[in-house]
């Protein structure tokens, strides 16, 4: 997952060099423009017409509705309904593309962008949950490797999880875990979907480097992913949901 932060120079003097001059960069200075509702207060005219052509092509893709939510859903730690959903996509993704049963889904909060309103799902819902062009990663993880991860879970008070339940303490302990309904056997191998961005041991997610063996399928996109299990759930006259059943506990 790539984190994108908007910069704006507020200083500087720049001096373009070619192959044979003597010029050269002399200062840069940068800070953090927050991007908020006073944008489109002071609308730019000449951008705005440029974009328009742009705009009806967007909106004709992003617009159309392809399911529905039951109810909002939101992504927080320790445990939410909407990073317990992206979990579970992520191993029902891994049976789909690979052929696969895991035994632990593993989303990072951070990853999920926006929440999922009450009502009509449009692909635009969907982008706007899930931006970044992440992709299914299968790991295998020995047990005691697994019991790290989970230990590196509970430092940031919880992520998105499946097939596995934590207990973790006020100030980020692991006190127990299980998998399957089993404590985690540290000798065992144990398969666990995530994303990519994740098992290359990203966002505080070390563990991951120990993996075993890392599978990624052609073609599986975390986005659209969303999508498929959307359709799905449309197909079936079921609205998309998800609730809290204690697959993190912190106490």
């Amino acid at each position: 997952m790539k984190k994108h932060v908007f910069y704006t120079l507020l200083a500087g003097s720049f001096i373009f060099t070619a192959c044979n001059s003597s010029y050269s960069l002399v200062s840069v200075e940068g800070g953090r423009v927050p991007i908020t509702s006073v944008y489109d207060e002071q609308q730019d005219q000449a951008a705005w017409r440029i974009l328009q052509p742009y705009r009806a092509k967007i909106d004709s893709l992003m617009t159309p509705v392809i399911g529905h939510s039951a109810r909002k859903l939101e992504a927080y730690r320790p445990e939410s309904p909407l990073s317990n959903l992206m979990a579970d996509i992520l191993c029902e993704g891994a049976k789909s593309k690979l052929g696969i049963s895991v035994d632990v889904g593993v989303m990072n909060v951070g990853g999920i962008r926006n929440i999922l309103n009450e009502g009509d799902i449009t692909f635009g819902s969907i982008y706007e949950i899930s931006p970044f062009q992440n992709a299914l990663s299968v790991v295998v993880l020995k047990g005691e490797d697994l019991l790290e991860l989970f230990q590196q879970i509970a430092a940031v008070h919880g992520e998105g999880l499946s097939g596995a339940r934590l207990v973790i303490s006020k100030d980020g302990r692991l006190l127990r875990a299980e998998v399957g309904g089993k404590p985690v056997d540290p000798a065992k191998e144990y398969r666990v979907a995530t994303i990519d961005y994740l098992a290359e041991g990203n966002d505080r997610m070390e563990a991951f480097k120990k993996a075993t063996s890392r599978t990624e399928p052609q073609d599986a996109v975390l986005r659209d992913l969303f999508i498929d299990y959307v359709k799905q759930c449309e197909a079936k006259g079921v609205f998309v949901n998800a609730e809290i059943e204690g697959r993190i506990v912190e106490q």
